[in-house]
C-alpha cells in the first residue's frame, strides 16, 4: 500500500515505462547490502535510498574524519568522531523515512559475512582494500548473490556487475575471475596515500547505484561480462568485455574453493 507522500517522491521514476508502479512496488521489496560507507559507499547508498529500495544494509566499522569530508558528502562537520555506519543512517533515513536501514558497524570478517550478507537480494563492494574485495567476492559466488563492484584510484574508477548473467544469458565473472590474485602488499596504495580527486567516487558510486537499480529491476544490460573504466583527467570511459574463467577457484566449472578463508594471509599482508 503506498502513501501519498511515496507516490509523490517517486512519481517522476514511476512514470518511466520501464519502471512503473510494478517497478517501484519491486524496488520497495528489494534488499541491498553495501560493504563499505566512504566515498563510492556514501552515493550508492544516497541513490539506492532516494529510489525507494525497501531495506539498505551498511557495513562499516570506521569512524567520520575530517578528511573524509571532501568527498563523502553524506557527512557533515558535525558527524566527525562518529561511527559511519550510525551516521549514514540518521542522513539517509532523513533523505527518505520511508526506507529500513540496517547499520553493522562492524569489520567484515570470514567469521560473520554470510550471515551479514545473506539476508540481502544484492550485494554493493564499496570497499577500498583487497582483503575485503575477495571475501565479498567469494561470500557472494557461495550465497548466489550479484555483486555490484567499483574501485577508485587517484583520477580513474572502475565497475562491473559479477556473479550475475549476461546479456547473452551465460553466467558473468565474478572478481577472481579478473583478479586472480592480489597485488603484491605496498604496490598499490592506499586513497591516503596516494590522494584521490574528490569527485571521482560521485561518478563512479553512481554509476554503481544505476547498475545496483537495473538488477533489482531486471531492466537493461547490467555490466555483467563487462568491466568500465573511467579516466576523470580525460573525460573518458572505456567498457572492456569479460569472460568466466572455467578454472576459476570458486565459481570455475570444478571449483577448489568451497569456503571462505583467511584473506589478509591470502593478500600477503
Amino acid at each position: 500500500m503506498w502513501t501519498k507522500e511515496e507516490l509523490d517522491r517517486y512519481h517522476r521514476q514511476m512514470i518511466l515505462p520501464q519502471v512503473g508502479p510494478e517497478g517501484q512496488e519491486r524496488l520497495k521489496g528489494s534488499s541491498v547490502v553495501v560493504v563499505g560507507a566512504g566515498g563510492l559507499g556514501v552515493p550508492v547508498l544516497q541513490y539506492l535510498v532516494a529510489a525507494g529500495v525497501g531495506r539498505i544494509g551498511i557495513v562499516e566499522m570506521d569512524r567520520v574524519e575530517v578528511s573524509n569530508l571532501h568527498r563523502q558528502v553524506l557527512y557533515t562537520t558535525e558527524d566527525v568522531g562518529k561511527p559511519k555506519a550510525l551516521a549514514a543512517k540518521e542522513r539517509l533515513l532523513a533523505l527518505n523515512p520511508w526506507v529500513q536501514i540496517d547499520p553493522y558497524p562492524v569489520r567484515l570478517t570470514s567469521e560473520n559475512a554470510l550471515e551479514i550478507l545473506s539476508p540481502y537480494d544484492l550485494v554493493v563492494d564499496a570497499s577500498d582494500n583487497f582483503p575485503t574485495r575477495y571475501l565479498v567476492n567469494d561470500a557472494c559466488v557461495f550465497l548466489g548473490k550479484p555483486l555490484v563492484y567499483g574501485a577508485i584510484y587517484q583520477f580513474d574508477g572502475q565497475m562491473a556487475v559479477f556473479h550475475h548473467p549476461t546479456p547473452e544469458g551465460e553466467m558473468g565473472p565474478c572478481y577472481r575471475c579478473l583478479f586472480p590474485k592480489p597485488p603484491p602488499p605496498g604496490s598499490v596504495p592506499s586513497c591516503a596515500e596516494a590522494g584521490v580527486f574528490g569527485v571521482l567516487p560521485a561518478v563512479v558510486g553512481s554509476l554503481m547505484a544505476a547498475e545496483a537499480l537495473k538488477v533489482l529491476l531486471g531492466i537493461g544490460k547490467p555490466l555483467a561480462g563487462s568491466l568500465v573504466l573511467y579516466d576523470a583527467l580525460e573525460g573518458q570511459f572505456r567498457r572492456l568485455s569479460l569472460r568466466r574463467n572455467p578454472a576459476c577457484p570458486v565459481c570455475g566449472d570444478h571449483p577448489t574453493q568451497r569456503e571462505l578463508m583467511d584473506y589478509e594471509a591470502f593478500c600477503g599482508l
